[in-house]
């Protein structure tokens, strides 16, 4: 009989599976040990949470951000991450259409699930300031990565993530300021 500790047991041991997936575009563009999904969440999470206080004036459900950047990559743990070069090759929304699926079976019975679906869509339809600064969390946390990746491995294969970004993809001014600071970091050290 399913109770509802086995049911969140469930979750909890399939989201424990973010910690052992690489996240895979590091991997293919030869980064050594390249960070999990887990990791990038974790990272996701203290941004927008730095945000959201960096932010105060705009009164954000700070619960909502950080359940949306908690829940952002959770259907990975099934799915495993599809780096970018291979969902060119996938027709439109079918990525979106999975996901959707293994989110719900995997908060299926929780208590929260329906609010935690919820918000997870307003990630994917960016349609709310709070799935808008979860976004540029996101972006934001990639590119840190890749600067870490550039300074600690001297991996300079990663130079698409900074060519396909700029200021204008950030929906927040300290967002985009925070870029830009870590761009003029970067070019200080030499990439």
């Amino acid at each position: 009989m399913e109770t509802k500790t086995s049911v969140a047991l469930q979750l909890l041991l399939n989201a424990h599976r973010l910690k052992h997936t690489p996240r895979t575009g590091w991997v293919i563009r030869g980064v050594p040990n390249a960070e999990s999904v887990a990791d990038h969440s974790f990272g996701v999470a203290i941004i927008a949470l730095l945000l959201t206080e960096m932010m105060a004036d705009l009164q954000l459900d700070r619960v909502k951000v950080l359940t949306i950047a908690l829940l952002h990559d959770l259907p990975e743990s099934i799915t495993t991450d599809i780096p970018s070069p291979v969902m060119d090759h996938f027709p439109e929304h079918v990525k979106h259409q999975v996901e959707t699926t293994v989110l719900a079976a995997l908060l299926d019975r929780l208590p929260g699930a329906e609010q935690w679906q919820a918000w997870w869509q307003e990630f994917e339809d960016d349609d709310t300031r709070e799935a808008r600064l979860v976004h540029d969390a996101d972006r934001l946390d990639m590119l840190i990565q890749a600067y870490i990746y550039e300074q600690t491995t001297g991996n300079r294969w990663l130079d698409e993530f900074w060519s396909s970004s700029d200021e204008s993809l950030f929906g927040f001014e300290v967002t985009a300021a925070l870029y830009n600071e870590l761009v003029m970091l970067r070019q200080a050290s030499g990439c």
